[in-house]
Parts: structure tokens; sequence; C-alpha cells
């Protein structure tokens, strides 16, 4: 039972991951757009960096409840 628990874990980990590698792009992209205000690019800009630290850290967790699941 832990084994299929840890499993799912993983993959829930590996769709946040890759919800919040998107976000990060998303905000990569505002922070670039020289349209937008210098405050909107420098907030996307913070918010690009916390993105890709939680995307840093569900590719963790993700590998931690993967290896759980393999033993």
């Amino acid at each position: 039972m832990e084994t299929i628990k840890n499993a799912a874990n993983a993959v829930g980990d590996k769709i946040n991951e890759v919800i919040s590698g998107s976000s990060a792009e998303c905000n990569k992209e505002k922070a670039k757009d020289s349209s937008n205000t210098a405050g909107e690019r420098v907030g996307a800009g913070i918010d690009y960096v916390k993105d890709k630290t939680e995307e840093a850290g569900h590719a963790a967790s993700k590998e931690v409840n993967k290896q759980k699941a393999m033993h």
C-alpha cells in the first residue's frame, strides 16, 4: 500500500514540476518583454525565480518518492 502511495506522490510531484516550469517560462517571457513596465518586468523576474525554486523542489520530491516506491 505504501508503494502505491509513494508512486502516486511521485506522479503528483511530476505534475507540479511541469506546472512550475511552465509558469517560470511565462514569467521569463514577461520579464523580457520591453512593452511591459519596469515594475511588471521586475515582478515577473521575481516570480520566475520563485517558480524555478518550486520546480526544483518538486523534482527532488519526485525522486525521493520514486525511490521509495521502488523499494
